[in-house]
Parts: structure tokens; sequence; C-alpha cells
């Protein structure tokens, strides 16, 4: 009895319905994943869907009554041609398990050579069916039919060696359920040719492709979950690689912000640090303005003392004339010395025209026998060159009182005013004095020593000058020698110019 059950579940599936649960089974699948495709607009759901629904297309032409009899009633006709629906599973079954298993991507080659196979293979069976239709012959869809079974059956054997060559977990649902559809499709071919040649029901060959057809679109179904399946968990681990870098972005702020908060706190550290050094600088200056500027106040009182008295000595001799000169050139340079109180700067022109007028005061004391020479860069913009007022004074007055004051006769005195470059100018001062040593030895001697301040001054003075400035500034004291004998002193003064 158990024997005479499976004979007739496996040599009468028209009879016992084996068919109808085959279709039906490929009709649930179908129309499941083709409610998939709108739910993930994923379009290998759709191929999948029609793959199996031509399958059912395939085989509607061995049932005549039932639901899918009454289903698919209105295109009977073209339920007619199961060849023509074998073909378009075929293609569908192609274009399904190499976008299944990412053929393009992973192997670009292959997939652009079995294309064009399939192309040729389209073109072929698009050409028999137009035969077709002009002649309304059905054997010519039958031997076109024989004929497409060969490329598809070598096709289909290719195909197998882009499957295995992918790195795709998920090739073995394909490989598979491929390979058993293959065996039960060569099989039930083979079995239908020897019942044929029996004169037997050819039935029993359409129950093993039934079972080749619901296991391999079982596994394919399975692949597909499976291939969700691994989506999601992708997807999930972005999620969660994404939630784990948001916490580290978290933590990052958090202690960029601690960064930033002692980064500001250090930052107005140093700018109160940086105030009180502007304050200090500022005070500096200031005060080294007001000590030059009470310099210039009370520049030398032995000097004016001197002088009037000079002039008055012109006055009783009767020299009227040299009196009236010099004390118009007097009275001159207190207005401009007295002038310069006012001001941090002059003009290289103001500044040579006080040098003379200062030279000549002090002459008279030496009965002008100070040989005064002036010799200034021709190329000069006097008037627009800019240093600090009474500058030169100091070392003039040094270079007179303590080097050429000393010497008996041939006192000579030296300006020499040229342009170095575009960025310095330089003053030199030369005497032909006793000399800075000799004369520091008189002084030691000297029961009053008197200690100067207008050079130490001076060198404040162009420090702070030179501070708007780009170049530097600088105050260089020479001995002047022949052989071992001092014979005077250069001061070199280094003004900025921008």
């Amino acid at each position: 009895m158990e024997h005479d059950l499976t004979s007739y579940f496996f040599d009468y599936p028209f009879e016992n319905g084996f068919i109808i649960f085959t279709i039906g089974v490929l009709f649930i699948l179908s129309v499941f994943h083709f409610l998939l495709y709108f739910q993930h607009k994923d379009k290998l759901y759709l191929l999948y869907s029609g793959y199996a629904f031509f399958i059912i297309f395939s085989q509607l032409h061995h049932i005549s009554e039932g639901f899918l009899y009454q289903l698919f009633l209105p295109i009977k006709d073209v339920t007619q041609y199961p060849m023509v629906a074998t073909e378009l599973y075929f293609f569908i079954y192609v274009l399904f398990t190499f976008k299944f298993l990412d053929i393009k991507s992973e192997l670009p080659q292959w997939h652009k050579w079995s294309f064009r196979a399939l192309y040729i293979i389209i073109a072929y069976c698009i050409g028999v069916f137009f035969i077709y239709l002009l002649k309304g012959d059905t054997q010519i869809l039958m031997d076109g039919y024989f004929y497409f079974t060969i490329p598809m059956t070598v096709f289909g054997l290719v195909l197998y060696i882009p499957f295995f060559k992918v790195k795709n977990p998920l090739k073995y649902y394909v490989i598979v359920g491929s390979l058993i559809l293959f065996i039960s499709s060569i099989w039930s071919l083979l079995y239908y040719l020897r019942l044929q040649n029996d004169g037997q029901s050819v039935e029993p060959a359409y129950s093993i492709l039934y079972i080749g057809f619901i296991l391999e679109n079982v596994l394919f179904s399975l692949g597909l979950g499976h291939k969700q399946k691994l989506i999601l968990n992708d997807r999930n681990e972005s999620q969660n690689k994404l939630i784990n870098q948001l916490k580290e972005n978290e933590l990052l702020r958090e202690k960029i912000q601690e960064q930033l908060k002692r980064d500001v706190e250090e930052l107005n550290k140093q700018a109160e640090v940086e105030k009180l050094e502007n304050i200090k600088m500022k005070y500096d200056k200031e005060l080294a303005e007001l000590k030059v500027s009470a310099l210039r106040s009370q520049m030398n009182p032995h000097f004016i003392f001197n002088s009037l008295n000079s002039i008055k000595r012109y006055i009783i001799d009767s020299e009227k004339e040299h009196a009236v000169f010099y004390l118009n050139k007097f009275s001159k340079l207190i207005r401009k010395i007295l002038a310069s109180t006012m001001e941090k700067e002059s003009s290289l022109a103001e500044e040579l025209e006080t040098m003379k007028l200062y030279v000549n005061i002090e002459n008279i004391r030496f009965n002008n026998t100070i040989n005064f020479e002036l010799n200034v860069d021709d190329t000069l913009n006097l008037s627009s060159i800019k240093l600090p007022s009474l500058i030169t004074q100091p070392f003039i007055e040094n270079a007179i009182w303590h080097g050429l004051s000393l010497k008996e006769n041939n006192r000579t005195l030296m300006l020499n005013v040229q342009k170095i470059n575009e960025n310095q100018l330089k003053i030199d001062i030369i005497d032909n004095g006793i000399g800075r040593d000799k004369s520091a030895e008189i002084k030691k001697k000297k029961l009053l020593k008197r200690t100067s301040i207008g050079i130490k001054l001076s060198e404040e003075r162009l420090k702070h000058f030179s501070e708007n400035y780009k170049s530097a500034s600088d105050i260089q004291f020479t001995d002047l020698y022949d052989k071992n004998t001092p014979i005077g002193t250069k001061v070199t003064l280094l003004i900025p110019l921008c």
C-alpha cells in the first residue's frame, strides 16, 4: 500500500494535485516577493517574482480546473506557449543570479561577455517567435525551443565559473539551487524521452522537474532572506558604529571644550601679562622722553653762561659787529632748542642747521679755531628724513669738550651724512682731538667729576625711535690711531629710514 501511495504521488502529478501544489508554492513565492519589492524597493525581489511567475506560466497548460485555472483563464491563449515562458524564465534567471551575486562589480569581464552571449540567445528566440507569427506553424516554436535548449544548457554550465569565483557568501544558495534544477531538468528530459519511446505516460518525468522547481525556489527564497538579514546586520552594525562614533565625538567635544576653556584662561593670563608689559614699555618710553625733555630744557647751563660771557667780551672789546652777529646766532639757537623740547622728532635739515648754530656758538670760546666741516650726501631729501630731535648734540659736545678743547691747535670737527641703502642713514661725527683714552686719564685727575647722561639718553631715545621702523639703529664708537698714536675719535649713528 505504501508503495502504491508513493507510486501514485510520483507517477500521476496531474491527477493527484502535485502540479497544483507546485504551481501554488511558486505562486505564493512570486506574489510574496512582488510585494517585498514595494517594501524594500530592491529590483532583486521583482526579478525573482518574475522568475517564479514565468515558471508557473510554463506549466499552466497542464491544468484544466481549479482556482489557478480560473484565475488565468482570461489569458488562456498566452498559456499555450510554454516554450516561450521557459525561455523568459531562463533570461530572468540570468539577470537575477548576476544581480544577486553582484557579479558586475566583482567580475566585470565575466558580466560583460556573459551578457553578450545572452543577448545573442535572446535575439535568436525573438527571431524564432517572429517567424512563428508570420507562418502560424506551432512546429516552428517547438523546433526553435529544441535548438534553444542546446546553448541554454552550455550557457548554464559556463555560468557556474563566475558563480564559484565570486567571494559573496550567498553564492552557495544559487550554486546548489541551480544544480538541483539542472540535474532534475536533465533527468526529467531523459526520463521523458524514455517513457515516450516506451509508449508510456510521461507524467512521472514532470514530477522530477517539479521537485527541482520547488527545491530551487525554496533555496533562492532562503538566499533572499539571508541577503536581507546581511543587509540588516550591516545596517545595524553601521548604526552601532555611528552611535559609537557619536559618543566618541561627544567625548572629544567635551575634551576640546575643556582644552578651549584652559586655553582661554591661559590666553587671559597671557593677555594680562602682555597688558602689564605694554604699560611698562609705555611708562619706560614716556620716562625716557621726560628725561630727554628735561635734558633739552636744561641744556648745559655752562654752555649758555659761557656763550653769554663770550658775547659780553665782544661788547667790552667794542667788537659790536661780532657781538651782534653771535647774539643773533645764540638767540636763534635758543629758540630752536626751546622748540625742540615740544617735538620728539625733527627733520634732518632742522637737525643740521641747529648743530651748525651750536658749533658756531661753541667756537666763540675757542677764538674760532675749530674747523667745522659738514658733508651731506646730495641725493638725500633732508626735509623728509626724520630723526630724534638734537640726537647728535651730546656727541658733538663731547667731541668739542673732551677731544678738541684739550688740543692746542689744528682742531677739526667733521659731520658726515650719507645714505647706506634704502633702509639706513649713517651720520659720522669725527674729531681729531686727543682721543678717549687720554681724555679719560685727564678726567680721573679732576677733583670735581661730572657724570654725563647725554650719551646714555641718546642711546635710549634712538632705541625707542627705532621701534616704529623695521630697520635697526646703532651707535658705534671708533678710536682713530696713526700707528700707535691716538689722532681722534669717530662716532657713528645708524638711523633707520623704514
